[in-house]
């Protein structure tokens, strides 16, 4: 990891922690670190500062756990509406059957069950921002009603006869191709249109890895003060293992993946022994191959004497606790022993 970052990092987050400040001068203050001089983050960010004072609906796509909402909420807080409420719905969590009344409210005695007025999603964003994540999951008929809405920016609630407008901007999300539904029949081509008037791509964790040390950082210092606890370092094989996992869950694994460790860690340091037992398995813990003005000098090790070391690695790592070492390397015991023996390690 790299300290220097660390250091500005944490410095950062430790004075806001003593200053009580609005979240939004803490995002501005750190967001530049948390980027890490990464190219592609940079340019994401310096066009979500330029659409943000606008009222442009905005939809942002990347792989699950990028930060999608995180740069949604980057957006509402410096823009216009960053004063109200930022409303975030899960739109595949809602079923066709509720997605009036959870999106556009309703009144009392509309249906079954409806002892009170409820406003909806909708109304509560009203001055704020509507953070539509997942998107993509909507069904066909939920997008004809939320399109409607969308080039109107009128509602009715279920069992009112009244339209009422709101000032709303709207920020969708989605994990999904969103063109490639569209060619497939099921998303609406004229609802897509709506929505990608900016559009903004994060990549994933392992296409930005000048930005983990300091996500690291953050999360560290968040879990220190959750747990009470003091880690302030990182054993050299946790580094490494660290900068070689590929993080299909991106940043949110990555944050999971600190969190176990904080908690497991007994002192200062988190080694290699506090992280989750997943990051041991297909992962070669050798030095890269070193650098040479001639490469026919260099000689490329075979996949045996590969084996061999990362088995000799993981052996030393869990002190010959055999039962432990088969875990990590993700084989059997007995496949531990066949191999131990053909490789010479169990004298």
């Amino acid at each position: 990891m790299s300290r220097t970052n660390d250091t500005k990092t944490v410095a950062a987050l430790d004075e806001a922690a003593q200053v009580t400040l609005e979240p939004v001068w803490l995002e501005e203050r750190i967001l530049d670190d948390l980027m890490a001089d990464s190219p592609a983050m940079k340019k994401v960010l310096r066009v979500a500062m330029k659409i943000a004072p606008t009222s442009s609906t905005v939809l942002i796509g990347g792989e699950s756990g990028t930060g999608k909402e995180f740069f949604a909420r980057i957006v509402h807080r410096h823009s216009q509406c960053g004063g109200g409420n930022f409303v975030a719905v899960n739109c595949g969590a809602i079923p066709d059957t509720l997605f009036e009344s959870e999106f556009f409210g309703h009144r009392k005695g509309a249906f079954t069950g409806a002892d009170r007025d409820k406003p909806g999603l909708v109304e509560e964003a009203h001055s704020g921002t509507l953070f539509l994540d997942e998107v993509g999951e909507l069904s066909l008929a939920a997008q004809v009603k939320l399109l409607r809405f969308l080039q109107e920016r009128m509602f009715r609630s279920v069992g009112d006869t009244a339209l009422r407008a709101v000032d709303v901007r709207v920020i969708a999300a989605t994990n999904r191709d969103l063109r490639k539904l569209v060619e497939q029949g099921q998303f609406r081509e004229d609802l897509f249109f709506r929505l990608n008037v900016f559009y903004l791509h994060l990549p994933p964790l392992r296409e930005r890895r000048e930005t983990i040390p300091n996500l690291v950082s953050l999360f560290v210092h968040r879990f220190n003060g959750l747990f009470g606890k003091n880690v302030s370092s990182f054993s050299k094989a946790a580094e490494n293992l660290l900068a070689a996992y590929e993080y299909p869950g991106n940043i949110r694994e990555l944050e999971n993946i600190i969190e176990h460790a904080v908690v497991m860690a007994d002192g200062s340091e988190i080694t290699e022994r506090d992280l989750p037992d997943f990051m041991f398995r297909n992962q070669l813990l050798l030095p890269g191959p070193q650098d040479s003005s001639d490469a026919s000098e260099s000689r490329v090790a075979t996949l045996a004497e590969v084996e061999r070391e990362h088995i000799k690695f993981v052996l030393g790592l869990t002190n010959h606790n055999y039962t432990e070492a088969a875990k990590k390397l993700g084989i059997s015991r007995s496949t531990l022993w066949r191999k131990m023996k053909e490789y010479g390690l169990n004298e």
